[in-house]
């Protein structure tokens, strides 16, 4: 298949490598010194599904005939991003971000392409341009229109063999996505590992009460949290115990399953690198919602303001501190 991945960072990147590898045609849009590299030397994929050095074409503009394009950039760039594909109306596109907000970008300025959502619970890091390594080697999961899943899946499930799944109800997954992304604000705040947040107590609390407003702000909106990979109703049910440390399981289990490399999460990558980052449409949208139906998001709005401080500075919080702002802006909650 002719396959075109928009932002080939480190989930986008992972994506057009194992493409590459199971024979398709892959071109690939990245900036700077990332798309530089990648035109030069390729694309070297590491990690948990093996070593590949992709040759694949760096463009600046998208021209038919397409098969498929793949949507991996951050949501806040889907509509910059989207220029490339100005002349590709029409053309399948599966949307894999974190977030919520990307697919209605793609409908606005796509408005004839039929549109599928990617969920990728996979974890990969931009180690230096050129350069990802794939650090939890974990399932693919998509939905949405049946136009575009049944264009993605054939080429997908030839690069990520047993890992792709298709959802039943893609909006509830997706909301599941939401909740699990709770654990890429404290390292953004912190440059903590994933894991070094989960095991230190207080940062740990915390992170369990942004995932229990994000339950309660689905609950309220009518959404079911569906089946993801780790999470779903039980886990779910947990975190809206009245035992909150029984909800502290959720957190310890996803650091778990992310084995023994630390693991940076999207948005603290992000920051490392001096870019934008995403949490406006994670922990914003979460706050948004909870404005919406009437439900109280202090630890997500305080998660949202702390990401964009470290922003503007550079310079991140001690997680003694952190955790004193977190408890000082919530312990009215």
């Amino acid at each position: 298949m002719r396959i075109a991945v928009i932002g080939a960072g480190a989930v986008g990147g992972t994506l057009a490598a194992l493409l590459q590898r199971a024979g398709h045609d892959v071109v690939v849009t990245a900036r700077g010194e990332h798309g530089a590299a990648i035109e030069h030397d390729g694309l070297l994929l590491t990690g948990g599904w093996g070593v590949h050095r992709a040759r694949v074409r760096v463009v600046e503009s998208l021209a038919a005939p397409l098969d498929l394009l793949v949507l991996a950039t951050k949501v806040h760039d889907t509509a910059a991003a989207l220029g490339a594909a100005a002349r590709l109306d029409g053309t399948p596109v599966i949307v894999v971000q974190n977030g919520l907000g990307g697919e209605a970008a793609v409908r606005d300025a796509l408005p004839h392409s039929p549109v599928a959502i990617g969920l990728a619970l996979f974890a990969a890091s931009l180690l230096e341009p050129g350069q990802i390594e794939v650090t939890g080697p974990n399932p693919l999961v998509v939905g949405g229109d049946p136009t575009a899943v049944a264009a993605a899946l054939p080429a997908l499930r030839s690069a990520l063999p047993a890992q792709v799944t298709v959802a039943d109800d893609i909006v509830g997954a997706q909301w599941t996505k939401l909740l699990v992304n709770q654990v890429n604000a404290l390292p953004a705040i912190t440059g903590w590992s994933v894991q070094q947040v989960v095991a230190h107590d207080g940062l740990r609390a915390m992170l369990t009460r942004g995932m229990r407003e994000t339950a309660t702000v689905a609950r309220a909106a009518g959404v079911r949290i569906a089946p993801l990979g780790a999470v779903g109703p039980d886990e779910v049910a947990l975190l809206l115990n009245d035992d909150a440390a029984a909800g502290e399981a959720v957190p310890r289990a996803l650091a778990e399953g992310m084995g023994d490399v630390p693991n940076p999460a999207s948005t603290l990558q992000s920051i490392r690198r001096g870019r934008a980052t995403e949490i406006d449409a994670l922990n914003g949208v979460v706050v948004a919602a909870g404005s919406a139906h009437g439900v109280a998001t202090p630890v997500n709005a305080l998660m949202v303001e702390l990401v964009h401080e470290v922003e503007r500075t550079g310079a991140f919080l001690d997680p003694t501190a952190a955790l004193a702002r977190l408890v000082a802006s919530t312990t009215q909650d």
